[in-house]
């Protein structure tokens, strides 16, 4: 076999595997429409959580995958991405389409990760969540702004 084919097979067998584990790795549901999705929040009592990232931002994986998968797979968390800079359609809180980008402009959100928290009318009912804070306490901020959402659905 000559180097470039020893090559090409190497790079495609790295490849295989880098697709293989980040499948068996869950993300969070990238949002398509945020009217839909608070919809669905509402109707099981949850306020939406919504985490703007950017793509290669080692502190949006770090909360991705320490705090918001877990919490969506194991608690039912009803949470949405968003990405800062993606040209993917979804459908504004109001049902408006536009980008991913865009939305986040629109919401004045200039630092990744922001974690968002919406209710009844598309209205935020908890203080954002903007950056990684401390490490050691960004479980606590969380719960914290969960608890208030969660209080505003229930009324």
């Amino acid at each position: 076999m000559n180097r470039r084919r020893w090559l090409v097979t190497c790079g495609a067998a790295v490849l295989g595997k880098s697709v293989a584990a980040a499948q068996e790795r869950p993300g969070l549901p990238t949002s398509s429409s945020l009217q839909q999705e608070l919809s669905d929040a509402l109707a099981a009592g949850k306020p939406l959580v919504v985490m703007v990232s950017l793509d290669g931002c080692v502190f949006c994986r770090a909360l991705r995958q320490s705090y918001l998968v877990p919490m969506h797979r194991d608690e039912g968390l009803a949470v949405v991405q968003v990405d800062m800079q993606s040209v993917q359609r979804t459908r504004t809180l109001t049902g408006a389409e536009t980008t991913h980008g865009q939305l986040v402009r629109s919401w004045g959100v200039t630092i990744a990760p922001t974690v968002l928290f919406f209710g009844r009318g598309g209205m935020e009912v908890a203080e954002r969540l903007v950056g990684t804070y401390n490490a050691d306490f960004y479980g606590a901020y969380l719960d914290e702004r969960l608890a208030t959402a969660g209080k505003s659905i229930r009324g």
